[in-house]
């Protein structure tokens, strides 16, 4: 990826700010009024790097702001200081519409076929030569532009001369490389994306400590002061959990904030524009600018023995068999079983089952489904099939429906039908286009559960192993 703004906004190193345009358009004087503030009498052609001083914003990242030359004999040198930058500044005249259509015609396109993917910011310069001549307001010009080009994060209009919104601009350019927008938040659709709620949804249980699904006011505030090294106030938690029922009334209960109030709380943090506080979060539980755990917190590759053999996890049935009738089977005991934050069953939970039934997984390889129907009573021993397909490759969700219809229709030809669960392993990557129509359009056509989510580079398994006991005990599983 062309662009510095993943490892700059990660590590806290210096940010590079790219500033481009038409010739006089301002982009010198909005520099160097940045950096001495005062509006100079005379500037070069292209001045030198600049240097912002480290404390001028709160983040106190050091800021370095590139001039550039509009000429066209300047080509390559432009080519190269865009390519190096985390954030690119485009500027136009407010005096001169032209400007301003250039930035669609020419600077817009010309960054994407340059695949210079960093946050844009859009200035007006010369505000005091405008006056009163435009008719409508900035939003008005800017929205389609917007629209058209999601990489613009901001746009301002400022004025060197009368010293407004200087400070402003590079502010915002430094904020949209250190707090990103797009890997949290779909702009078109409103809504946190899905590798951001998978994050948060980890971080919310690792806080739970009693593992009862909701945030109580001491949790909140452990978690406050792990993130922000400061408390809260207890009418500041009261404040926080007023506005989130305000809005939703599922996202706080008697025991605390849920993990719904959770994410609407984040939402509500980036659409009031302060992604500092959602990326604080990620960052201080090990996730980098693409919401990936960083290396460090991961655990180690597991080492394999000659003698050992490690199965994938890929399109593949298996069976369970359960052992006799156990007095365990009913109550008190049957829900007696440890449960974890969100009512999943805990590993101690799962073990203590282990006390009533014995779960047995054979692994059928997809080549080998063929030559296992070709018995008549092939699946009279299976109690349950599961079949587990890779969420973020469509391929391999067209190869696991496939073999659902398959054991499905050898189930109903044979009388031996089974319970059938849909696994969709490494919920950790983005899902591929339609994977969520399709997933809903299938587990409705043949009339079983949803896809069950899990991935074992989070940890997060979505109780899976209880939910493979429960599916080949409960004949409302079983596909119709």
């Amino acid at each position: 990826m062309a662009g510095g703004a993943s490892a700059s906004g990660a590590a806290g190193n210096a940010v590079r700010i790219v500033v481009a345009g038409d010739a006089k358009t301002g982009k010198s004087s909005l520099i160097v009024t940045a950096a001495a503030e005062n509006f100079p009498s005379s500037v070069p052609p292209v001045l030198q790097p600049t240097r912002l001083p480290e404390d001028l914003y709160p983040d106190r990242v050091p800021v370095t702001i590139i001039d550039t030359p509009s000429s066209p004999e300047n080509g390559s040198r432009l080519i190269e200081e865009l390519r190096r930058a985390d954030a690119v500044v485009l500027t136009y005249a407010c005096d001169r519409s032209e400007t301003l259509d250039r930035l669609s015609t020419y600077w817009l396109p010309e960054l994407r076929r340059l695949e210079v993917r960093v946050p844009v910011i859009v200035v007006g310069c010369m505000l005091d030569k405008r006056g009163d001549q435009q008719p409508v307001s900035l939003e008005q010009v800017m929205s389609p532009i917007m629209q058209q080009f999601r990489e613009i994060e901001t746009c301002i209009e400022c004025s060197a001369v009368n010293h407004i919104q200087i400070p402003e601009v590079f502010y915002y350019a430094q904020k949209a490389v250190l707090h990103p927008t797009a890997p949290l938040f779909d702009q078109e659709q409103q809504v946190l994306k899905p590798r951001c709620v998978r994050a948060l949804k980890r971080i919310f249980i690792l806080c739970d400590h009693d593992r009862d699904g909701a945030l109580s006011d001491a949790e909140l505030n452990d978690f406050q002061v792990k993130c922000f090294n400061a408390p809260l106030q207890p009418s500041e938690i009261v404040g926080v959990k007023r506005v989130v029922q305000e809005k939703l009334r599922e996202g706080v209960d008697d025991r605390g904030l849920t993990l719904t109030g959770f994410l609407f709380l984040h939402a509500l943090f980036i659409e009031k524009g302060r992604l500092e506080t959602t990326w604080t979060v990620l960052r201080k539980f090990g996730y980098n600018n693409e919401i990936r755990l960083r290396d460090d917190q991961l655990p180690p590759p597991v080492k394999k023995f000659p003698d050992q053999v490690v199965f994938s996890v890929l399109l593949k049935p298996v069976l369970l068999q359960e052992e006799a009738l156990s007095p365990f089977n009913e109550a008190p005991y049957v829900e007696a079983a440890e449960k974890t934050a969100l009512g999943g069953l805990s590993l101690d939970g799962f073990l203590s089952l282990g006390l009533r039934k014995t779960l047995v997984l054979r692994e059928i390889p997809e080549e080998g489904v063929k030559e296992l129907l070709s018995k008549k009573d092939a699946l009279a021993a299976c109690d349950v099939a599961v079949f587990v397909h890779d969420s973020s490759r469509e391929p391999s969700w067209q190869k696991a429906t496939d073999m659902l219809v398959d054991v499905a229709s050898q189930g109903e030809a044979t009388g031996y039908e089974v319970p059938c669960l849909i696994v969709a392993a490494k919920d950790d990557l983005d899902p591929y286009l339609t994977e969520i129509q399709d997933s809903t359009r299938v587990s409705q056509d043949m009339g079983i559960e949803a896809p069950i989510p899990l991935s074992t580079k989070l940890g997060d398994f979505s109780n899976i192993f209880h939910r493979i006991v429960r599916g080949g005990r409960t004949p409302s599983f079983k596909h119709s």
